[in-house]
């Protein structure tokens, strides 16, 4: 028997209980306790869930792109660093590309590499030309002003120097801290999976001034799940 919830098309839970899920959720609970203190079924509780995530994935897509002063940067997830084996895309990590608005809003993408055709691609995908790109020394950012971008500047991480003048990139890496900080709970994460857990680090970095619970009301009010 379905139910009448604004959030949810063809319910079988109430609009009230489904809000509780959402201000635990917004509270940073896990589905376990989740399941404990709404009363509902663990699968259940991981239903909407993984549709929730899944929300909030294609949300972040949708935002408009970035402009302004945009600090640019590469990240890599995963198990240790395997002896021996160094340098961007080293063995077994997860190569996260992340961009980031001054004072504003972070925008993510796992790729494949940092290859300069793979990370000039986001870039000119995802940032308007007038905006001033800050990045560290690595190659694949070479030549971003020939492609139209008015001004590039930078820190060589590799001589000790992270900041210079208004040239650094402490906000992208900020995020990558959040993010790391709290992927760690998800230990042993399946592969499968961390896309959406990394969407959702980004929608709450995002909304980090903001309440959280009204936040994700809001976009699930425009289109319910399911």
């Amino acid at each position: 028997m379905t139910v009448k919830n604004k959030y949810v098309n063809r319910s079988k839970i109430s609009e009230a209980k489904f809000r509780e899920l959402i201000r635990l959720f917004a509270l940073n609970l896990d589905a376990t306790q989740i399941a404990v203190l709404t009363g509902l079924n663990r699968n259940t509780v991981n239903r909407f869930l993984k549709a929730l995530w899944e929300r909030i994935a294609q949300y972040c897509e949708e935002q408009s792109s970035l402009s302004g002063e945009i600090e640019v940067d590469e990240s890599f997830f995963g198990p240790r660093r395997v002896k021996g084996k160094r340098g961007r895309g080293a063995f077994g990590k997860t190569i996260v590309f992340g961009l980031f608005k001054r004072n504003g809003k972070v925008y993510t993408e796992i790729v494949p590499n940092c290859s300069k055709d793979t990370l000039q691609a986001i870039i000119r995908g995802k940032v308007s030309l007038e905006s001033v790109i800050y990045s560290d020394g690595w190659r694949g950012y070479n030549g971003l002003v020939d492609v139209g971008y008015g001004k590039h500047l930078r820190v060589d991480h590799g001589k000790d120097q992270f900041v210079s003048g208004p040239a650094h990139i402490n906000g992208i890496e900020g995020f990558w801290g959040f993010a790391k900080s709290r992927l760690t709970r998800f230990r042993g994460m399946n592969p499968s999976t961390f896309y959406l857990h990394l969407k959702e680090c980004e929608f709450r970095f995002n909304h980090r001034n903001q309440d959280l619970y009204k936040s994700i009301l809001k976009m699930i009010r425009k289109k319910p799940l399911f």
